[in-house]
């Protein structure tokens, strides 16, 4: 549930105002902070994590066509000399490779480019914008003491280390936070329309009424224990493996470390295993009768990456508005995770520019045209549009990794049927020219579907 204002503030303070208010400063946050830049709205971008600190998390990256043309329209075009082009993935089972053509199968290509490198590309560009307090503004959250936007940028600004505690007045025409600053102190931000990128864990998602929203979730019994090592790569290109033993990912980073994962218990303890026990594992995963066998090398990190399909509906309650994992979650099976929530971003800032205009004003807030004429009031069922046009691919993408997912790992208590029927799935799909075409469709995405907009 959404608060008051008065149960909350310690003391009375003179709200900021904005026009968009965005919750969450990854990919997803400062793609949406980045168009609305370029369009001229004013926004504020509240994200409780540091630069630093989200810098430093390690993510991988696989980017659909469609995402790197999204990222190049916006003149973020490192991806095209710093990423690496995959024209195709192989799936490994019976101890052979059997190769997926990307590119002859569909025209388009993959990018392995890391989600850490999404982020500081889109993080670089707002500050050289001067939207992270830089060019003018205040201390390390870019704002001043009263809380509001000490840096003259009509057109938007980003504020690291600034944690949303509550969401107020959810269900009015003028939403609003209480966030802290890193100094600890509470301040105020009232908008137009409220927008929560701020991941699974979703402050605005828990907001939003439970009588007026519809969790659809499935969790699996299986996790990825992912690594980073130091080692040359084994492989030019990704190596999904199905084994009798699990399932196995080979990923490449750079020239010099690459990202691996096998299939392992949810509750696995990652500390418990020591690099040997690793590559062994590793390897028994890959083995088969061509003798390929992976390079190995010093294991630098180790986690366990847990799976679970989630989806929300209705994204839009009012003027609060769900994008990225705040809205849904896939397993990295498909790797549609960063892919969906930057579609969502592209759709979500060609409908707020629509709702805009439907009040006959430009960026500037609290109802204002940007010349401080009174606005029209806006037609807020012009926000429905965003729901309408992602959910499509929402649902595609979730059907496509799940069905990846349930392809290539083994399942707790399997019996031999459900094996043997899973390898035979395989064997059809790869044999088959159409099967083949099918998975290169989800795989390197869909273009606009139902619902949405060519661009």
């Amino acid at each position: 549930m959404t608060e008051s204002r008065e149960d909350l503030l310690p003391a009375p303070r003179t709200p900021e105002r904005t026009r968009v208010a965005i919750v969450g400063g990854g990919p997803a946050g400062l793609l949406l902070s980045h168009l609305l830049h370029g369009s001229g709205v004013e926004h504020v971008v509240l994200e409780a994590r540091t630069r630093e600190e989200i810098e430093h998390t390690h993510r991988a990256g696989i980017l659909e066509a469609g995402a790197v043309q999204a990222l190049v329209d916006a003149g973020l075009d490192r991806v095209l000399r710093d990423g690496s082009r995959h024209d195709g993935i192989v799936l490994r089972f019976d101890g052979a490779d059997h190769r997926i053509d990307l590119t002859g199968l569909t025209g388009r290509s993959v990018w392995l480019y890391p989600q850490t490198d999404v982020f500081v590309d889109l993080a670089n560009r707002r500050a050289a914008d001067g939207a992270d307090g830089s060019a003018g503004g205040g201390a390390d959250g870019g704002v001043g003491s009263s809380g509001t936007d000490t840096g003259g940028r009509p057109d938007g600004e980003v504020r690291w280390g600034c944690a949303v505690t509550h969401v107020l007045d959810g269900d009015t025409d003028r939403p609003g936070v209480l966030w802290t600053d890193p100094d600890g102190d509470t301040h105020e931000l009232r908008c137009d329309v409220l927008i929560g990128a701020d991941g699974s864990h979703s402050t605005l998602r828990h907001t939003l009424p439970e009588a007026q929203r519809r969790t659809f979730v499935h969790e699996y019994p299986y996790a990825w224990f992912g690594v980073i090592v130091e080692t040359p790569r084994s492989a030019p290109e990704l190596v999904y493996t199905a084994s009798e033993h699990g399932f196995a990912l080979i990923s490449q980073r750079t020239d010099t470390h690459q990202r691996l994962y096998f299939q392992c218990d949810p509750d696995e303890d990652p500390g418990r295993w020591s690099d040997d026990q690793i590559w062994a594992e590793l390897q028994r995963r890959v083995a088969g009768p061509d003798g390929f066998r992976l390079v190995e090398g010093p294991v630098e990190e180790r986690s366990v990456l847990r799976f679970r399909s989630s989806v929300v509906e209705p994204v839009r309650h009012g003027r609060m508005l769900l994008a990225g994992d705040a809205a849904h979650t896939v397993p990295p099976t498909g790797a549609k995770g960063l892919n969906l929530a930057l579609a969502d971003v592209v759709v979500l800032h060609d409908v707020l520019l629509t709702w805009l205009a439907s009040a006959g004003s430009a960026g500037s807030a609290a109802g204002t045209s940007r010349g401080g004429r009174p606005g029209r009031r806006p037609d807020d069922t012009v926000l429905d549009e965003y729901g309408r046009r992602v959910a499509e691919r929402v649902w595609r993408a979730q059907h496509f990794s799940a069905w990846m997912s349930g392809m290539l790992h083994s399942h707790p208590g399997e019996t031999g049927f459900a094996a043997r029927r899973r390898l035979a799935e395989l064997r059809t799909l790869t044999a088959s020219e159409s099967g083949r075409r099918y998975l290169a469709e989800g795989y390197t995405g869909w273009g606009p579907v139902l619902g949405e907009k060519a661009p």
